[in-house]
């Protein structure tokens, strides 16, 4: 069965898309911890980051990156932090979270915004991309 985010890259569901190359993806996630929220995704469907070929994985972190700069263009934080823990999915996902406390981190926050500012915030990062 598709994991939820391969029913994304299909187009199945919609995503507020930041970025998108021919191996990986990224989007607003839509039960964000803090404003900017975004998952790093490979399209093709693998359960757990160590089971990517290493230069799959390699080029998933060099696209996480371009994402990540981005963002902190984007989203007045004092850092951008990641995360990799792949318990709610089981399709490989980087967490990149703009922080500005150890509070941003913690899975139990989300953070409410509708579907104008997904929108606009979706726009404002994939306008400072550059894969």
């Amino acid at each position: 069965m598709s994991s939820i985010f391969t029913k994304i890259v299909h187009g199945e569901i919609p995503a507020y898309k930041v970025a998108e190359n021919s191996q990986f993806l990224a989007f607003l996630d839509v039960n964000p911890n803090a404003r900017g929220h975004v998952l790093c995704i490979p399209k093709k469907e693998i359960n757990k980051i160590w089971d990517l070929e290493e230069n799959h994985y390699r080029e998933l972190m060099l696209f996480t990156r371009c994402v990540a700069i981005a963002l902190e263009k984007t989203v007045p934080c004092k850092r951008v932090g990641m995360a990799v823990v792949g318990l709610e999915v089981p399709h490989v996902h980087v967490h990149l979270i703009p922080l500005n406390n150890m509070d941003g981190m913690n899975f139990s926050n989300s953070v409410e915004m509708s579907q104008e500012e997904f929108e606009k915030l979706a726009a404002e990062i994939s306008e400072n991309i550059e894969l």
